[in-house]
């Protein structure tokens, strides 16, 4: 089957307070809180701040808008994300517009927000440019199933590379996964090792080597498609622009299931064609 810092330090216990951690995380959208905290052994450890939303009952969302005055575009912005991707939703760009530069790090911050689970690039010198403007990489993150669906059809995983221009405008690359049992992208089997040390939400470890170059040889070599949509988690910010790749990276089943058990279930709902009423309006 082939297709395919905010720095806060805490001199005893452990930290209680969450933040609204989501896909601007690290952006000038949503500042990233990193704590330290010291045990009673006087060890040190670091913990990032924890969402304060979720995807299941009164916190999912269907309620995102009711849970903060500040998430009023989840219930009512009309360029909200994700949507169905189809010939009259996104408009296509050739091969080769997008252009992407990543070094391979020796190592980088990966942590489980409660939300999602998050590699920080902020730093790492990963840039890509899209008709000569730059934007920064500050971090890329996961859902599960799919958020964004081709014609209808989810797919396991969805990876989402958040960049800031110095502008502070938002643009995200997006690649979907499926399920392959002849082979796997490098970068996601690079990640299943530090994986068990990310289990707990809050929870900060550090990553072995991450190499990207397969990855962006082939999100660069594929069509691509694009629209101008919105944080697809709170507070539901409308400008980022997407760049999803046309076709799936595979992914094995077991760094599938190691990345699922931790992260659970984190998509939200499809929403409604660019320009028309929300799905929530006056709910």
């Amino acid at each position: 089957m082939k297709s395919i810092s905010c720095l806060v330090t805490l001199s005893l216990g452990f930290l209680a307070e969450q933040a609204l951690a989501s896909c601007g995380h690290g952006t000038s959208l949503l500042e990233r809180n990193v704590y330290t905290k010291r045990d009673t052994e006087g060890v040190t450890k670091r913990s990032v701040a924890i969402s304060t939303f979720g995807y299941l009952g009164t916190q999912g969302p269907t309620h995102w808008h009711k849970l903060a005055e500040k998430n009023y575009a989840c219930g009512n912005g009309t360029h909200q994300s994700p949507i169905d991707l189809n010939e009259s939703s996104a408009t296509s760009v050739r091969a080769g517009k997008v252009k992407i530069q990543i070094p391979n790090v020796e190592s980088a911050e990966f942590e489980n927000l409660g939300s999602t689970i998050e590699v920080v690039m902020e730093g790492k010198g990963g840039v890509t440019t899209i008709n000569n403007k730059k934007y920064d990489l500050k971090q890329f993150h996961f859902h599960s199933p799919s958020e964004h669906t081709f014609n209808g059809e989810h797919f396991p995983l969805e990876m989402h590379m958040v960049h800031q221009a110095a502008d502070s405008t938002i643009s995200v690359l997006a690649i979907h996964f499926q399920l392959c049992a002849t082979e796997s992208t490098p970068l996601l089997k690079a990640l299943k090792p530090t994986l068990q040390a990310i289990s707990q939400p809050g929870s900060i470890a550090e990553t072995g080597p991450l190499d990207f170059s397969s990855l962006i040889r082939k999100f660069t070599s594929m069509q691509l498609l694009t629209y101008s949509g919105s944080l697809t988690t709170p507070p539901c910010t409308e400008g980022p622009v997407f760049y999803v790749a046309s076709k799936r990276f595979p992914i094995d089943v077991e760094t599938y299931n190691a990345i699922k058990a931790i992260m659970k279930f984190n998509s939200r709902f499809v929403q409604n064609v660019a320009g028309e009423k929300n799905l929530l309006s006056g709910l």
